[in-house]
């Protein structure tokens, strides 16, 4: 499905489904322009999104060889059919942390020690080994590094006569970006910013807080001037800074709550923690969801308890081959 969003700059959203995903569907948007199209973002490597997509391109006449492709983060649902789609013509940029992450991503550095992290926080692991055959971050995901021109905060490209300038607002990913039209007050903000399900914040190798990185974002992109605010996923019908309001105060119950279940209970790992949370989920037991997104929740639960501890208002200690929280 195609929508037309705006007349001036001409700003399309092709629909791309994701089958069996909480998230439901990945917006594509294409600006098109006298001299070429802004394509941003992918989908995941599935069959069912490179269909939607590469039909949605064809009916909006996207030429790739002379279009230009903007992967806003590292994600699969967003990198996933970039190398299906690009040719050798196609200008790909990519924030440049996010770019130089996914390579160590594909030298095995991360996913490993993320998930060694997740052992040592609780989450079993013979589940580890098990959602790695299906988790569509890693099964959807490019098999290899894509070509790209890594581009910095505040660094600008030109498609036409309309100036695109990237954000970087980490958080979400380590180099997560949003992309913004400055004379049009036009804020593309990926996974940054969504309007109906709060972006998932996980605790990132090599990185120290991702909690802390994402709260000081949604400032930064509080300091913008927006008319229009285009998320990554499903649909924008409220106001960005009041969203940006919402988002901060979810994270300060998140925090609350993560830290009146810590001090209820000393020396409990991250994922008896998590366990012990509210969550978005059909299932009615912690034990019964699958165990992807039990393994989605242990790792934003990890991020606030790494934001706790930063503050000073939890303390992590070792006990054996756990780690274990208590309260100050």
């Amino acid at each position: 499905m195609i929508e037309k969003i705006r007349e001036t700059p001409e700003i399309y959203n092709i629909h791309i489904p994701l089958p069996n995903n909480p998230l439901k569907n990945l917006n594509c948007y294409v600006i098109k322009t006298a001299a070429g199209s802004l394509v941003v973002d992918t989908g995941f490597a599935k069959q069912e999104c490179f269909d939607a997509l590469t039909a949605g391109l064809r009916e909006l006449d996207v030429d790739m060889d002379h279009a230009t492709l903007y992967i806003t983060h590292l994600h699969a649902d967003h990198t996933g059919l970039v190398d299906c789609i690009r040719t050798d013509r196609t200008r790909v940029i990519m924030g440049a942390e996010d770019y130089r992450y996914m390579g160590r991503i594909f030298n095995d550095e991360i996913w490993s020690e993320y998930n060694r992290r997740l052992i040592e926080e609780g989450f079993p692991a013979a589940d580890i080994l098990t959602q790695k055959k299906e988790n569509p971050v890693v099964i959807y995901a490019p098999k290899a590094v894509f070509p790209a021109e890594p581009i910095k905060d505040g660094e600008s490209f030109f498609v036409g006569d309309y100036e695109f300038e990237s954000v970087a607002t980490p958080g979400h990913t380590p180099g997560n970006t949003c992309l913004y039209l400055r004379d049009e007050k036009i804020m593309l903000t990926g996974d940054h910013i969504l309007f109906d399900i709060s972006p998932n914040i996980t605790c990132w190798p090599f990185v120290t807080s991702s909690l802390e990185d994402y709260l000081i974002s949604l400032d930064k992109i509080a300091s913008y001037d927006i008319n229009l605010a285009l998320p990554a996923h499903r649909k924008n019908d409220m106001d960005v800074y009041e969203r940006i309001t919402q988002l901060k105060n979810h994270h300060v119950k998140r925090l609350q709550e993560i830290a009146a279940v810590v001090k209820m209970k000393d020396y409990q790992n991250a994922y008896e923690i998590a366990g012990q949370l509210q969550w978005a989920l059909r299932e009615n037991t912690w034990q019964t969801c699958p165990i992807r997104q039990r393994w989605f929740a242990t790792g934003e639960t990890l991020s606030h308890l790494d934001y706790l501890v930063q503050k000073n208002r939890i303390v992590r200690v070792k006990d054996g081959e756990l780690f274990v929280y208590r309260g100050k």
